[in-house]
């Protein structure tokens, strides 16, 4: 970890009188990343350090991923603190939205997005990708089946349900079905209990709960800060114009290292070289007390000439990935060049 990121978690830490534990999960094009379940124990060794107290602050950047891992972290940093913020510098979307539904408190800069919570089911039965390879199977959103039913009734209304279900199964396999209503009845369930930890008020939580899963219309959907409070009641708070900058400060830094603007492109990795390594730094989990963890790619990308036909080359280009995982760097601060 730099000294100037140690810098600003501790000038974070004593703005928000609490202790910063940081969870990105890059969405670079072409090295996406997703919550996952493996980050807990990665977590469990950045909350032994910092013990149990009072207050944490989970500074949260994410795309989404595995319900049951936001499921599991919320309740996983709760029994460390009594309070419990997240800060949303920027994205936070899907099963990052479903954590923030766990947290006290919410701090969103002017840019910082939230966004449904309406899963998609993905399984060796969805329906094949077109065109794509074998094993691509295409994502079976909950809310989807749900609005094509609820469509179906309104078009065909004369036509028993029974008849229209069975044309759905002639094209999505009756048990991906089965799991998609499982999937939208537990997030339901889970982003309930999750906002009974701070809200008394069960009309509220059905606001919530029936806009972020099917009411805001799509998965694409964003949700600013001003119709997070105003319309929804989620508990968010404005930061100040200075620790608004504080932390797109860190914001800045952090994306700078994991590249979140910068495609993924093989040719621009090369440059005019026929050979060249790489590695990726993709997400990461830090704290001043616990060091940071960092989902690293590494490989070698090469240029490579074929022949296409008799007399006729062509240039093909490979990615051999050597190592990809998590690699721990200790809390020892790295110097900076003067």
């Amino acid at each position: 970890m730099d000294a100037k990121r140690i810098a600003l978690y501790r000038r974070i830490e004593q703005a928000r009188n609490s202790r910063v534990l940081v969870y990105f999960t890059g969405d670079r094009p072409g090295l996406e990343t997703k919550m996952a379940s493996e980050v807990l124990d990665y977590f469990v060794h950045h909350l032994d350090s910092i013990r149990v107290v009072d207050r944490i602050t989970l500074i949260l950047y994410t795309r989404g991923g595995e319900t049951l891992s936001a499921w599991s972290l919320a309740n996983l940093l709760r029994t460390f603190c009594n309070t419990l913020e997240i800060i949303i510098p920027a994205k936070c979307h899907s099963a990052g939205t479903l954590l923030c539904l766990g947290a006290d408190n919410l701090v969103m800069t002017k840019q910082a997005t939230l966004g449904p919570i309406d899963p998609s089911v993905n399984t060796p039965l969805n329906p094949q990708l077109p065109g794509g390879q074998p094993i691509a199977r295409v994502p079976v959103s909950v809310e989807d089946v749900t609005a094509f039913l609820e469509q179906a009734r309104e078009a065909l209304g004369h036509e028993p349900i029974g008849q229209i279900f069975e044309r759905l199964t002639q094209e999505v396999h009756p048990l991906v079905l089965g799991n998609t209503y499982r999937a939208r009845s537990q997030i339901r369930m889970l982003g309930r209990r999750l906002l009974s930890n701070h809200m008394d008020r069960q009309e509220n939580i059905d606001k919530i709960l029936d806009f972020l899963c099917s009411e805001s219309g799509s998965h694409d959907y964003t949700i600013y800060r001003r119709e997070a409070r105003d319309l929804l009641g989620l508990p968010i708070e404005t930061p100040s114009w200075e620790f608004n900058y504080l932390l797109k400060e860190l914001y800045d830094n952090i994306a700078a290292e994991l590249e979140l603007t910068i495609p993924f492109d093989l040719n621009s990795v090369l440059g005019g070289s026929d050979q060249a390594q790489y590695t990726f730094r993709r997400a990461l989990i830090e704290s001043v007390s616990g060091g940071a963890h960092k989902f690293v790619s590494e490989g070698v990308i090469s240029r490579q000439r074929v022949e296409i036909q008799p007399g006729v080359t062509g240039e093909t280009l490979g990615d051999q990935r050597l190592f990809e995982g998590w690699r721990f760097y200790d809390a020892e601060v790295t110097k900076q060049p003067e």
